[in-house]
């Protein structure tokens, strides 16, 4: 059929392989941020956001809205959120992030994840000094934003840092201020294109190229997990 129709179909398989991967983790988040507040998305800003975040991943509305109601039911109160951290190929320090209904299954998968490739899994709490919890919202820049302006308005709100890369900007705040600085950006009419928690690295490393690979061979295996929601390294 030719080489057009088999790069389609490389593409869409692809695609869909990416989706059969990441849907299952926004539900997840979309249905533990019902779970924690209330189903009303306009009365959640955590809820709101996770929906955000979904809809940027192009979640289909049946998806989303399914993973709400499973809020209410028992299966969802089986959902845990759970953190391990780990020493990964060349020293890399890892923070993994997991919601799960299984913690046996998934302290096993991730100790097999890093095992495979070299690495070791650490007592709880041996990282946190090495990442500092921040809030992260991102959204365009478009010619209607006045940059200075949100800047200084967003002060009020907990913004600590803005930073501006290929026409997307970073909001950077205490973890502590994440609904404040996300109702803040909200509040002067800018759609958020994404907005979480994330765990930066206090002391960033260099690596080689050939470091890397084997890294990104850790960080590969992790993401591909369904238990898996973020995965934060101290790489540059």
């Amino acid at each position: 059929m030719g080489r057009a129709f088999e790069y389609r179909r490389a593409s869409k398989e692809k695609r869909w392989d990416k989706m059969s991967k990441v849907f299952p983790k926004l539900a997840k988040s979309i249905t533990m941020a019902a779970k924690d507040g209330v189903p009303d998305p306009d009365m959640n800003p955590k809820l709101r956001l996770a929906i955000q975040n979904a809809k940027s991943e192009n979640m289909p509305k049946d998806n989303i809205e399914s993973a709400i109601k499973r809020a209410s039911g028992k299966d969802a109160a089986d959902i845990k959120e759970v953190n391990y951290e780990g020493k990964g190929p060349h020293g890399v320090m890892v923070y993994v992030e997991c919601a799960t209904d299984n913690n046996n299954r998934t302290v096993s998968n991730i100790k097999t994840h890093f095992n495979k490739t070299g690495g070791e899994v650490l007592p709880s709490g041996a990282l946190e000094f090495m990442f500092n919890r921040r809030s992260v919202v991102e959204f365009d820049v478009t010619d209607e934003i006045e940059m200075d302006e949100v800047e200084l308005t967003l002060i009020d709100s907990g913004l600590e840092e803005l930073e501006v890369e290929d026409g997307t900007a970073y909001a950077y705040g205490d973890f502590t201020n994440f609904g404040a600085l996300s109702k803040g950006v909200e509040d002067m009419g800018i759609e958020i294109k994404k907005a979480a928690l994330k765990r930066i690295s206090t002391n960033p490393q260099e690596f080689t190229d050939e470091q890397l690979e084997e890294i990104e061979g850790l960080l590969d295996r992790l993401e591909e997990d369904e238990d898996v929601q973020a995965v934060f390294t101290n790489v540059a």
